[in-house]
């Protein structure tokens, strides 16, 4: 099994949030209240009690109707680039996006732009 959360926050963090903010919350311990982990960009949205399962949702039906092949690869992107060299990061995403091509994702998604889905973030 690897390492848990608890045991990788001095190497996460910094990454996540920088020095400064992590070494105060590593040293410190202090609680870190739902407006300032937005802040930090730790979490990316704020809901009441009542309104995180509708705001879950919502965020989740927003992803599902985008093309997924696109979101798949972007996502995956992403994720593998804190790992890489700057130059063989561009090249994996370059690469990713021409699978994203070829397979006729992008072609269909730009004749639906041209029809005006999708403007103004309008999907």
């Amino acid at each position: 099994a690897g390492p848990n959360g608890s045991q990788v926050s001095t190497i996460r963090l910094p990454r996540l949030i920088g020095a400064s903010r992590a070494m105060d919350m590593i040293l410190t311990g202090r609680e870190v209240g739902a407006e300032e982990a937005l802040s930090f960009g730790l979490v990316n949205y704020v809901s009441g009690e009542d309104t995180a399962l509708p705001m879950a949702i919502e965020v989740a039906r927003r992803i599902a109707g985008f093309p997924q092949l696109c979101m798949r690869t972007d996502r995956a992107s992403a994720l593998a680039q804190w790992s890489l060299p700057m130059e063989e990061a561009l090249r994996r995403e370059i690469a990713g996006g021409l699978t994203v091509i070829e397979r006729g994702e992008t072609r269909d998604g730009a004749k639906r732009f041209a029809a005006g889905v999708g403007r103004g973030g309008l999907f």
